[in-house]
């Protein structure tokens, strides 16, 4: 990871980077950069609610002990068990918000019949996806090619995966590499070939700052940067980067992150690591960063302070209704 004062540096050179840009629905940052290289920008137009309830999703990850697929390893045999799209068709009934973002290793199968199924016993229980975050366990920064193409592959698999559930975006992950270092010009390569493909099917992708060293907030800046693609945008979770031990740098990355994000944020005020120990954020200063960066998407509830996750989400619920504008 870079120092603090490297990430502080490089906060400094994006806003100069961003001008007088603002949240999206006006001038977007990376609409500013693309005016400044004389570039015709043209990108998705998703025309998200404007009542706070109906901006709400909640995640499938907080309730990762009970869904049952092969690929959750989280699944805590102890619990209950229910196939994701039963746990996505009672999110409404349960929490009283239209939206679900089912994490990819949730889904039990990716067959088109199964697919279809899911979209078709959410929508008639009034849930809709607002997202699909997709994990990769290679990178795309990964030294071998023919590594860094499954990872591009696996992107598009998911891509139109999200077509046939009607998820206006996909969240790829970055994942670390074992031989090679994060390397922006690589990265960036790579994931244009994976936003090119799902600007062509009206699919946003996201990059949510997660993994502390490949998905370091500012990596993810410059990546984003890089590319210069209006269907490319930030993910800011509240709380992720609270993973450095300094404060000031996650609030400080999550108002940069805010300047890229058009469509899906996570809700979260604290995480409890595998050692116990939790981290918290002030739910009141992230939202008015939020507002602040006329942020207009969508909101998941990504709930991680242990304990019952079905309370913990209606506790994140109830604050968003507090205050997002």
């Amino acid at each position: 990871m870079m120092k603090s004062i490297s990430r502080r540096d490089l906060l400094r050179n994006s806003a100069v980077v961003a001008g007088t840009a603002i949240a999206w629905g006006k001038t977007s940052s990376l609409e500013a950069m693309a005016m400044a290289e004389g570039n015709s920008v043209t990108g998705p137009n998703i025309h998200f609610p404007t009542v706070v309830r109906e901006r709400l999703a909640v995640a499938s990850w907080p309730f990762r002990f009970y869904i049952e697929s092969a690929g959750n390893e989280y699944r805590d045999k102890k619990q209950p068990g229910m196939d994701l799209r039963d746990f996505a068709v009672q999110v409404k009934a349960k929490f009283g918000v239209p939206g679900v973002e089912p994490l990819s290793s949730h889904f039990s199968s990716t067959d088109e019949r199964y697919l279809k199924g899911f979209r078709e016993a959410i929508e008639k229980a009034g849930v809709h996806v607002v997202d699909i975050p997709v994990d990769n366990s290679e990178s795309y920064f990964d030294a071998d090619p023919a590594t860094r193409k499954r990872v591009v592959e696996n992107g598009k698999k998911w891509v139109d995966i999200a077509v046939t559930i009607g998820s206006p975006s996909v969240r790829t992950s970055i994942a670390e590499a074992n031989n090679a270092k994060p390397n922006v010009e690589v990265a960036a390569e790579e994931i244009r070939r994976v936003v090119d493909y799902a600007a062509a099917k009206n699919i946003v992708v996201d990059l949510e700052n997660d993994n502390p060293i490949s998905e370091d907030p500012y990596f993810l800046e410059k990546v984003i940067q890089k590319v210069n693609h209006p269907y490319l945008h930030a993910l800011p979770d509240f709380c992720n980067s609270m993973a450095s031990g300094d404060e000031k740098f996650n609030y400080d990355a999550v108002t940069m992150l805010f300047r890229y994000a058009y469509n899906i944020c996570h809700v979260k005020d604290s995480e409890v690591g595998e050692d116990g120990k939790g981290t918290h954020v002030d739910l009141k200063r992230t939202f008015g960063i939020l507002n602040a960066s006329q942020y207009k998407g969508y909101c998941s509830m990504e709930w991680e302070g242990g304990g019952d996750s079905y309370e913990g989400t209606r506790k994140l619920i109830a604050a968003s209704l507090e205050y997002l504008k």
